[in-house]
């Protein structure tokens, strides 16, 4: 055996020298000895940005999945339970699942036990089997007893369908997996449909789960629950048909109001109003100097703005004449100088909606940026007595609608 001149084994390492990072004798991995520690994996910004991706998505679909399955829970619950209850009492959804499902049943009746035993059922609403299915088994449910469903829905086929486009998106959010736009858009088309066929077939609420999540950020951002850069982006994300969904109330002040009168066609007005919406318009008066002001901040000819309102004012003045009662539908002019354009509804969602845009002095109001106001419950204490936006610019109306002229 050959021993090298410094003493060392042949292989071994230098007497007095650091040992060889990362391997031990015995084959292990030891840690790096002495030296600055190294930083540990960091997130970028790009990784944030991706993370706040999935999150939004992920958000919005779940959104939807827990107003199906929620929907589906009460319709499974209402048809089934009278048939089974009183013979078999609180196992009636044991029953309802038959040797079939008898072992996902069993399964869910464990799980409420380990709830009940760990406090998770914060909720004593919550204390029941049924709770417990996941979307999957109250689709079974639905169909081993579809004779029991047919009367309440108008097509089993449809049901399914909606039911398989929607388990990707359930599959991929309950496991925190990435979701594409164009599964997060397939899964919400098919949400809505369903939820209109678990209803007789009548058409869902538009925007519902935008309602649900904006509601949570409208009181923190005073009822701000998005923001646009023009009239075209909003129109984008917010039809004028989505605005005035079930809306039984429609205030609007502006100049010419044409995000009304040039996207609502007279016919949709006449119905509207036909469905019991009291709508109060407010003009400015194409005759005022208010109006030659604005055309020179536009760079507009002598008339030219005038001539625009004008026209929007005979259209909604047509609209009313075909009205059986008209007083529903109230026409007014101001003289003042116009500092913003809203639409304020009631009605088609809690606590109401607005669309608010600020007149900017060489931008018309298509290139104006436009504001959509959530009203949210808020408590005045908790909220240190202060308004919301929504109801700022609805006293601004009101104020406006008291110092106008009405139009014959």
């Amino acid at each position: 055996m050959v021993v090298p001149a410094d003493g060392g084994a042949a292989g071994g390492t230098v007497r007095g020298d650091a040992p060889a990072a990362g391997r031990a004798a015995a084959g292990r991995t030891v840690p790096r000895q002495g030296g600055s520690p190294e930083a540990g994996p960091v997130w970028g910004p790009d990784a944030w940005e991706e993370a706040r991706r999935r999150v939004r998505r992920a958000g919005r679909a779940y959104v939807w999945l827990n107003l199906v399955e929620q929907r589906m829970r009460a319709l499974v619950s209402d048809v089934l339970r009278p048939v089974y209850e009183p013979a078999h009492g609180e196992d009636w959804v044991t029953a309802a699942a038959g040797p079939a499902g008898e072992e996902w049943a069993h399964r869910a009746g464990a799980v409420r036990e380990v709830s009940r035993r760990k406090g998770y059922l914060l909720d004593p609403a919550d204390d029941r089997l049924v709770v417990f299915l996941t979307l999957p088994q109250l689709r079974e449910l639905m169909v081993q007893h579809w004779p029991c469903f047919e009367p309440h829905l108008a097509d089993r086929r449809e049901v399914e369908l909606a039911l398989d486009e929607l388990e990707v998106a359930r599959h991929v959010v309950s496991r925190n997996r990435a979701l594409s736009e164009t599964v997060l858009a397939q899964a919400e088309r098919a949400a809505a449909r369903l939820l209109a066929l678990l209803d007789g077939g009548r058409a869902a609420v538009p925007g519902t789960p935008g309602d649900v999540v904006e509601e949570l950020v409208g009181d923190r951002y005073a009822d701000v629950s998005s923001v646009h850069s023009d009239r075209v982006r909003l129109q984008r994300d917010l039809p004028v048909e989505e605005l005035l969904a079930g809306a039984q109330r429609l205030d609007a002040v502006g100049i010419g109001l044409s995000l009304l009168c040039q996207n609502f066609t007279g016919r949709r007005l006449v119905r509207l109003a036909a469905g019991g919406c009291r709508t109060r318009l407010l003009f400015l008066n194409p005759a005022s100097s208010a109006v030659r002001r604005r055309e020179r901040e536009l760079g507009l000819g002598r008339g030219e703005l005038a001539r625009s309102v004008e026209a929007n004012i005979m259209h909604v003045r047509r609209v009313r004449a075909r009205l059986r009662d008209p007083r529903g539908f109230e026409i007014r002019v101001f003289d003042e100088t116009p500092r913003f354009t809203a639409y304020l509804v009631e009605g088609g969602r809690p606590q109401g909606l607005a669309v608010v845009q600020p007149y900017l002095r060489r931008s018309r109001g298509a290139e104006s940026p436009a504001l959509v106001l959530r009203g949210t419950a808020r408590d005045p204490e908790a909220a240190g007595g202060e308004p919301g936006l929504l109801d700022v610019y609805r006293e601004e109306f009101e104020g406006s609608w008291a110092d106008s002229r009405p139009v014959s």
